[in-house]
């Protein structure tokens, strides 16, 4: 089991290099999650939600993601609330005193899944959740140590020395636990190191000699790694090249969803994307796009409070294209209802009105992958996971074609998509057809998937390079205790 000092630590990187290179050799592995907080989900063969991490490293792994593979999902709708979906369905919603209280009713779900994949695999990687030193979540925990207990597993701890104060980091983390806990702690892996290593060799000595623990490996800060994130959302702006580009402007919801959507954009030199926050001025744009949301009504107003309603009339009115996705296309309509309180107080908003439409949220998810066309007849392939029921004139004219079906819309004036199709801009063929439509004179080749294989090799060559992988095999072939 990896487990980090601190969120966003290179868990999931980790895991997700691992993974691969236990394949490499020839290896029996999938990964695991007991329980994810993540607003960036996938959609499994078998019809079930996970967190998108899990579904990379599935991919890592050569498997088709499945619903064991991250048991418990967390999905935040507010500061203080989630959707909480358990082997891929949503039981509802809960505070979060609540859940807490929750968790013990949800450790057989994730022994169960855990014990399915052992019985399926020969090697299976554990990836915890946040630290497991955040004592305040101890009790009842199945996300890190108490899982580890449960479940009897080691556990290595990686901490990012970028963020400084690493040997901090995992001592306090190690001093934080049980005994039993610190027992199981088998070794250290530190991420993100760029200099000199006899610089930090003698901290690394200090370290072993100190905790009694070993360090498996230091891995160098990567430049261009491309792995899709978990869920932190980093929205750096890209660096566009020379030559002509399309100006992607994105604007950064409060419970922005699946924003995975945007990085193939993000990773392209002939296009320049652009997150803006709340705030902060709204650049001239040849394509606006509105991203999925957790909580639509909710970001819906914000957007209001924002001022993007003006700008996107404006924009509109200039010749600019606009695409909403999922949650960005329910709010391009005429109205967004939601009776039964899916998403926060029942009740019903007007939307932008700028596609003759309305949704009304339902209890029933609508989850699955799906492909087809996009406007003219471009390939596609993603997946639908949304409360919307969405009906009225502007799906007489949909913008794709989904297992022979109609699906999203096109405006009459072709300024105006929307789609409930995550993974849009994934296939090459939708990607250059989308940035045509937007505006953009010659789209470069580039295939996203492929980048994204690129990026899982790129992170096992890294492990094996700088981690004791032999050691690391011990570890996992070992008991939990040390």
């Amino acid at each position: 089991m990896i487990q980090g000092a601190t969120s966003d630590a290179g868990k999931s990187a980790l895991v997700c290099g691992l993974c691969r290179v236990f394949l490499r050799r020839g290896l029996s592995v999938a990964p695991f999650k007991p329980q994810n907080m993540a607003l960036n989900s996938a959609v499994t063969p078998d019809g079930g939600e996970i967190g998108r991490a899990q579904a990379l490293q599935a991919e890592a792994c050569a498997l088709q993601p499945h619903t064991d593979m991250n048991p418990v999902l967390i999905k935040p709708n507010s500061d203080t609330g989630a959707q909480i979906i358990v082997h891929g369905r949503a039981r509802g919603n809960l505070a979060a005193g609540d859940y807490q209280n929750e968790k013990p009713n949800l450790l057989p779900d994730v022994m169960a899944s855990f014990a399915r994949l052992r019985q399926r695999y020969g090697a299976v990687v554990v990836e915890g959740a946040g630290s497991p030193a955040e004592i305040n979540l101890r009790k009842n925990d199945i996300a890190n140590m108490g899982f580890a207990e449960a479940a009897d597993v080691p556990v290595i701890i990686i901490a990012d020395i970028d963020r400084g104060g690493v040997f901090a980091h995992l001592v306090g983390t190690l001093m934080l636990l049980s005994e039993s806990e610190q027992r199981r702690v088998r070794g250290f892996v530190i991420n993100k190191f760029r200099g000199d290593m006899a610089l930090l060799q003698p901290g690394i000595e200090w370290l072993e000699s100190y905790t009694g623990k070993p360090v498996l490996g230091v891995l160098p800060y990567a430049q261009d790694l491309h792995l899709a994130a978990e869920d932190g959302f980093s929205g750096h702006n890209n660096r566009v090249g020379g030559g002509d580009v399309l100006n992607v402007v994105v604007p950064v919801l409060p419970r922005i969803s699946n924003h995975t959507d945007f990085e193939p954009l993000a990773l392209r030199d002939d296009v320049n994307l652009q997150y803006v926050r709340r705030g902060e001025a709204k650049p001239p744009a040849d394509l606006v796009i509105l991203p999925g949301s957790k909580s639509v009504r909710a970001d819906l107003q914000f957007l209001r409070d924002d001022g993007w309603e003006a700008y996107l009339r404006k924009h509109l009115r200039y010749g600019g294209k606009l695409i909403g996705i999922c949650g960005g296309f329910q709010m391009l309509g005429e109205q967004i209802a939601d009776p039964l309180g899916i998403e926060g107080e029942p009740g019903a908003s007007e939307a932008l009105g700028l596609l003759p439409m309305r949704t009304t949220l339902a209890a029933q998810k609508v989850l699955g992958n799906t492909a087809g066309t996009v406007l003219d007849g471009a390939a596609c392939e993603g997946y639908e996971i949304h409360a919307g029921r969405t009906e009225g004139d502007a799906l007489k004219r949909p913008a794709l074609r989904l297992d022979g079906r109609g699906e999203g819309a096109l405006s009459a004036d072709g300024a105006v998509l929307g789609t409930y199709l995550h993974g849009l801009f994934d296939h090459p063929e939708a990607c250059s057809a989308l940035l045509a439509w937007a505006g953009l004179a010659a789209p470069k080749d580039s295939d996203y998937r492929d980048l994204r294989e690129a990026g899982i090799d790129r992170m096992a060559d890294l492990c094996e390079a700088h981690l004791d992988i032999d050691r690391i095999c011990g570890i996992m072939a070992s008991p939990g205790y040390d």
